[in-house]
């Protein structure tokens, strides 16, 4: 009986390991319109002041509020988006907009509703407390010139684009979006466009992968799939570290004769652990791999290259990308808060426990009330991806014998922010 040399490790453990490994991109000048839900590699400060004048916080009348409540005399107006060059002097006032620049001697704005304008003559109310500085947005007073308004590590969503964009600035320094080449191994696998040869199933595993790193946020690179043949996977695996940020492959990493993946990264590079105790995903495996030149020799002056080479079972393959693999690219894209994240649920149902190994079932969550419970999809068997289907969530179950009750709370991680509860309203959490 054929025995692994690698010990098992435990979910927490690996996931640690992979962190230390795994560093932020470098920082990339990026225009704002595909700066969206990106990672703010360094601190923005603000060139100059905003507002870079002081400006009218309403439409109305710009005038001297030493004149008290007298009529004024309109001398002209005062727009949003260019100088008028007009000067309010005693007794006199200019009609102004939303926006727009203060005149030179004017230190108030009345609201056009709160005066009174007749025969070109403008007297303000009596009770709206007039004083300097009513109606007016001062220079500066959004924003100070080197002010930091937006700080390394920030995500940016819209609000934080429109600062930058506030700001006069078109681009942003974010983390640069790992490359993952992602590749498939094996002589049983087809694509999905070409006929079935005897003994063969069409390759789900790469599709999947390549989606799954989209939606990560990484830049999938489809290098296809590799036959079981040893210098073909040399080649392949060599050409991949050379245009990749990280590596993810399925398949080729169990006991079995032709499962030739597991020992390429052990005379390549420094296999981390190869196997975690999980289910799904016990024989995933992650390494470090230096890059290589065309004729075989290290690239010194390029560093090591992760690589996740997962279980060739479909469901085993994404749960493992979920756990391991989005949270790397998340990491290299400069989150700080790589894991998935996690609600406690009410289960549904029984469970079952399993006494080898802790279990990640596939769930539904729902809202009932002012909880969740989570459903299991139905078999858990790794290879029907239909469980993957319709799943929002990994139920976390212990390693232990026996069964889970109905309404027995248990952490579940998310495999997205926002789902559908069974009522069909939005929730998020």
């Amino acid at each position: 009986m054929r025995e692994s040399s690698y010990p098992l490790v435990t979910v927490e453990d690996a996931l640690a390991v992979i962190l230390r490994q795994v560093a932020p991109l470098p920082p990339e000048l990026t225009l704002l319109h595909d700066a969206l839900n990106r990672v703010l590699a360094e601190d923005v400060h603000a060139p100059a002041a905003q507002p870079p004048f002081p400006a009218a916080l309403v439409d109305g009348f710009a005038l001297r509020s030493a004149d008290g409540d007298a009529p004024r005399r309109l001398i002209g107006e005062q727009m949003a988006g260019y100088m008028a060059g007009i000067e309010v002097a005693p007794g006199t006032a200019v009609r102004i907009t939303t926006g727009a620049p203060i005149p030179s001697g004017a230190d108030a704005v009345v609201k056009v509703e709160q005066a009174d304008e007749v025969d070109g003559r403008v007297a303000p109310h009596p009770d709206q407390g007039l004083r300097p500085g009513l109606g007016i947005r001062p220079l500066g007073s959004d924003v100070q010139a080197g002010e930091r308004v937006l700080a390394a590590g920030q995500v940016l969503g819209p609000a934080e684009l429109g600062m930058l964009a506030s700001l006069g600035l078109a681009a942003a320094p974010v983390h640069a979006r790992p490359v993952v080449g992602v590749f498939s191994t094996g002589d049983e696998l087809a694509q999905p466009d070409q006929p079935l040869g005897p003994g063969q199933i069409y390759d789900s595993n790469r599709p999947t992968l390549w989606a799954a790193v989209a939606q990560a946020g990484g830049q999938p690179l489809d290098l296809g799939i590799i036959r079981d043949r040893p210098g073909e996977l040399e080649q392949k695996l060599a050409a991949g570290l050379a245009v990749a940020d990280l590596l993810v492959t399925s398949g080729g990493v169990s006991m079995g004769e032709l499962d030739l993946l597991k020992p390429l990264l052990e005379r390549w590079g420094v296999v981390h652990f190869g196997r975690v105790l999980m289910k799904p995903g016990k024989p995933m495996t992650f390494a470090a791999l230096p890059v290589r030149s065309a004729d075989g020799a290290i690239d010194p002056a390029r560093p090591a290259r992760p690589i996740f080479a997962l279980p060739g079972n479909p469901v085993s393959s994404l749960v493992t990308f979920q756990l391991f693999v989005r949270p790397a690219i998340r990491r290299s894209l400069g989150h700080q808060a790589a894991g998935l994240p996690q609600i406690n649920a009410v289960l549904g149902h029984e469970f079952r426990l399993d006494p080898e190994r802790p279990e990640f079932h596939r769930v539904t969550l729902r809202r009932e009330g002012g909880r969740f419970v989570a459903v299991s999809t139905g078999s858990q068997a790794s290879s029907r991806l239909l469980s993957a289907s319709g799943a929002n969530g990994l139920l976390a179950l212990e390693q232990a014998a026996g069964v889970l009750p109905a309404g027995v709370e248990r952490p579940v991680l998310l495999l997205d922010d926002v789902w559908l509860s069974g009522d069909g309203k939005s929730c998020k959490v």
